[in-house]
């Protein structure tokens, strides 16, 4: 446990063998804890450049470059002064535990219509693309109508190639470049508010957790084999329910493996497929939780695709976020508290 942190919003490890986890603070700063230490100095403080006013605002995004212990390079996503999503790269110092101040370069900027839905989680996927989780824009019920809006970034998930070209180069077997009404960049859509997805280390499955609306919060798994272009289905469906009420045409829309309504919580925040060594129990398990409620439940993959799931914890803590460190050992946040947990299991008796 290390406590001290501010609004804490997400954790990530750099893979470069230090052991060092970097814990995002929703004002706009990166701070490291080394040996179960938090550090006193910031890796990065941008507070000045980051609005974080709105409960889903500020710094919410970082990813280390795969080659980061070669060429120092690491992006984060926030919303600037004017609320607008902002993706930049960055170099590490000479002191490996500083930034290089002046370093910030844009990668992409996509204006935000209102303060929420920003999506905002950077992830490097096993292909070596950047992916990057848009919400819909906010407001309520896909008030912009992006969710269904290929001509947008906003309501899907981004594969982009940062080192093909500056600021980005798309891949060449993204699944829309072929569709003169998709964006380049897009990979999937029908996406309401991504908040956290990940890649499962053995299998290479992409887990998506989406935010709700008023009813049901959503768990994605896009296998490792797909070529993109799923839709997964908002505003037409929240979780596997027509949003409208009434019947709907679901036909091409991929449904989730797995959804609770909002009588266990309020808003989905996705976790990761346990890979690491301590705790034989959780093996393979998909461990997700609530921002409102503090539960945490485990996922696993039944025969035939059946997805069963489980409580394995119920916690007093505002989950903004889970995270890996370099062994695959899973830690959460609680932003309300500013408390970085290490999460362990019981054996089973």
């Amino acid at each position: 446990m290390v406590e001290g942190l501010a609004s804490p919003s997400g954790i990530v490890s750099a893979g470069d063998g230090s052991g060092r986890l970097f814990i995002l603070e929703q004002p706009g700063r990166i701070r490291i804890v080394e040996d179960g230490t938090l550090l006193e100095a910031p890796f990065l403080d941008i507070v000045v450049r980051v609005t974080s006013q709105g409960n889903e605002q500020g710094l919410l995004g970082l990813a280390f470059h795969p080659q980061y212990a070669e060429n120092g390079r690491f992006l984060i996503n926030y919303t600037d002064r004017n609320g607008d999503t902002v993706v930049s790269g960055w170099s590490v110092s000479p002191d490996p535990n500083r930034a290089e101040a002046g370093s910030e370069t844009l990668i992409l900027g996509v204006d935000q219509p209102a303060a929420n839905h920003n999506g905002g989680h950077l992830v490097f996927g096993p292909d070596g693309y950047l992916y990057v989780g848009l919400g819909d824009g906010g407001g309520a019920g896909d008030r912009y109508g992006n969710g269904q809006n290929g001509e947008t970034l906003l309501g899907a998930m981004l594969r982009l190639d940062v080192d093909g070209a500056q600021p980005y180069a798309i891949p060449d077997d993204n699944p829309f470049l072929d569709e003169p009404a998709v964006r380049d960049e897009i990979w999937a859509m029908g996406l309401r508010n991504p908040w956290r997805y990940s890649f499962d280390t053995l299998t290479g499955d992409l887990y998506i957790a989406d935010v709700g609306q008023n009813a049901y919060e959503e768990v994605n798994v896009q296998p490792a084999g797909s070529g993109g272009g799923e839709n997964y289905g908002w505003p037409i469906l929240e979780g596997t329910h027509c949003f409208s009420g009434e019947g709907c045409e679901v036909a091409g829309l991929v449904m989730p493996i797995w959804e609770y309504d909002h009588s266990a919580g309020c808003s989905i925040t996705g976790g990761y497929v346990y890979r690491g060594s301590q705790y034989s129990v959780l093996q393979g398990i998909y461990v997700v939780g609530d921002y409102c409620s503090g539960t945490i439940w485990g996922l696993a993959r039944g025969a035939g695709d059946n997805w069963q799931s489980a409580v394995l914890a119920q916690t007093d803590a505002r989950l903004t976020s889970f995270g890996q460190d370099e062994e695959g050992e899973m830690y959460l946040v609680d932003r309300s508290s500013g408390i970085l947990y290490h999460l362990a299991a019981q054996a089973r008796p």
